[in-house]
């Protein structure tokens, strides 16, 4: 190998150290800059939504009350436990009434016997008339004078009246057993306390040998069926409408977003907070629906083509962060419509530049930073 080829090759080498150097030195400068999340702006559609707040109701809560008195003998009642409508949730004792009953039956029964004998007075009644026929045989013979005959004929008529009466009271009578025995039957029918509806019980307030009294509570059961509850602000009322698309967010269930629809506006607002209830019917497992846990809801109410779209948590005020060649740029932009997780961008941001969007209170304008791109995953 000549000098010169000695020289040419050891200068190449010189110049890769140098090389590499620098790109070790560069890259050692950039992967020390502090990391920021990004995200890309975006077009797309852009939706303008109500928030407000949401809570889980069971649709209705009753308290099961005993409409006769008595003694516990029997219970199906215990805290947390599912039940089904007609199930026997209590039983009370129905022994002194069964006999009650017993005995009304009995009577009853003497009562149309008696009436089936026949009356005394019906008796009465047709040997009057008989002889009340031979009476006016010897009256048109010339034997039997018109004021007598008169006479037995009112008799005739009173005892008539008699028998009526007595028919009257005779029905009176088996009416009167009949229906104390229907009183008495639905009295046995409410000794024996059911489930109203589909639900859980919640509490009980009575056990078997507890001795209760008429429209005593025994128990507080809470329906299967769940209203979710969503409270708008007085000032985004006027734009709900029944059937507008929704997102739910329930704190127990974290970022996740359910769909809902709205299925009910009530036309009052609460007096002392302004604020609306609205109604809607969530895309969610049903056992999820757990009464009393709480959330947060956007009600979609208007939609348009947006030339920019960002995620909400990269806003501030009216500003952002941008990130551009690796420096942090602060950047006042226009919003428009604002759903729950994007906001539109009408003027200050261009589709496809990058966006802070987390930590954002660590940044200044000005810093020199290594963008991470992170997924777009908002639904509205």
């Amino acid at each position: 190998m000549t000098e010169l080829e000695n020289f040419c090759s050891v200068g190449k080498k010189t110049i890769l150290i140098i090389v590499g150097a620098a790109f070790g030195i560069a890259a050692f400068f950039y992967l020390s800059r502090p990391q920021a999340l990004v995200a890309e702006v975006t077009s797309g559609r852009a939706v303008k939504a109500v928030p407000g707040s949401v809570i889980v109701q069971a649709e209705y809560e009753m308290e099961l009350k005993s409409e006769v008195g008595g003694r516990v003998i029997k219970s199906e009642l215990d805290p947390g436990k599912p039940v089904k409508a007609g199930e026997v949730l209590c039983q009370l004792d129905t022994g002194d009434l069964v006999l009650d009953i017993e005995k009304t039956k009995d009577e009853y029964a003497a009562a149309k016997r008696r009436i089936a004998v026949g009356s005394s007075i019906e008796l009465e009644l047709a040997n009057a008339k008989d002889n009340l026929a031979d009476l006016e045989r010897l009256n048109r013979s010339g034997n039997y004078s018109d004021a007598d005959l008169t006479r037995k004929r009112r008799e005739v008529k009173q005892i008539e009246q008699r028998f009526e009466l007595e028919k009257v009271n005779n029905a009176l009578l088996i009416e009167g057993y009949e229906n104390t025995l229907k009183v008495k039957q639905r009295q046995l029918e409410k000794m024996t306390i059911t489930a109203p509806f589909d639900g859980v019980v919640s509490m009980v307030y009575a056990r078997p040998g507890d001795l209760i009294g008429g429209n005593s509570p025994i128990a507080t059961l809470i329906s299967t069926s769940r209203t979710v509850e969503a409270k708008i602000s007085e000032e985004n009322f006027a734009d709900l409408k029944v059937g507008q698309k929704a997102s739910v967010r329930f704190l127990p269930y974290g970022a996740w977003l359910y769909d809902a629809t709205v299925t009910k506006i009530l036309p009052t607002a609460d007096p002392t907070t302004q604020r609306y209830i609205v109604h809607v019917d969530v895309d969610i497992a049903p056992e999820k629906l757990v009464p009393g846990i709480t959330g947060e809801i956007t009600i979609v109410v208007g939609e348009r083509d947006a030339k920019a779209k960002i995620p909400r948590r990269a806003l501030f005020g009216n500003y952002v962060y941008v990130v551009q060649d690796g420096r942090v740029q602060l950047r006042n932009i226009e919003t428009g419509y604002v759903s729950m997780t994007t906001v539109e961008v009408l003027k200050g941001l261009s589709a496809g530049e990058q966006v802070i969007v987390d930590e954002i209170d660590r940044f200044r304008e000005g810093d020199r930073v290594r963008p991470v791109l992170v997924e777009r995953n908002d639904k509205s």
